[in-house]
């Protein structure tokens, strides 16, 4: 079942929308699930995110887990923001359900997908960061059952 937070970033999600103009942009899926999240920056000359914005279409989780990465990464540097993981997704929402924890992935990615963009649209390298995947599948093997 679905934590509280779960379900109170589920039906009142924060930052839902999205920033024009924005300073990096970052969309990945799921193509096992249909999941898709883009996630929006606004990053000052210093460095620091000073609004998100995300718009994801997927399940419960899905919407909970962009609406918490939202919550966590506003305010901080861009060093910081690479350093939320999904696992600091889930902790943040006190847990999510084994077979939901591929919406904090996509989270965890869509944030290092949009400060990737905003590394290349400033011609800058962001220490720890790797060119993010499009599909959080991408690289795994297909299993046939």
């Amino acid at each position: 079942m679905y934590t509280e937070k779960v379900m109170d970033h589920f039906t009142n999600p924060r930052n839902v929308g999205e920033i024009e103009n924005a300073s990096g942009v970052g969309t990945v899926g799921n193509a096992k699930c249909g999941d898709i999240m883009r996630i929006y920056l606004d990053i000052d000359a210093d460095g620091i995110i000073n609004d998100v914005k995300f718009k994801t279409f997927g399940c419960g989780a899905a919407v909970a887990t962009s609406s918490m990465a939202t919550e966590l990464v506003k305010g901080k540097n861009v060093q910081e923001a690479l350093q939320i993981t999904n696992k600091a997704v889930m902790e943040a929402l006190d847990g999510l359900p084994p077979v939901k924890v591929h919406c904090s992935l996509l989270a965890e990615e869509a944030i290092h997908a949009a400060l990737w963009d905003y590394a290349e649209k400033n011609n800058i390298i962001i220490n720890g960061l790797t060119k993010p995947k499009s599909d959080i599948h991408d690289g795994e093997e297909e299993v046939e059952y």
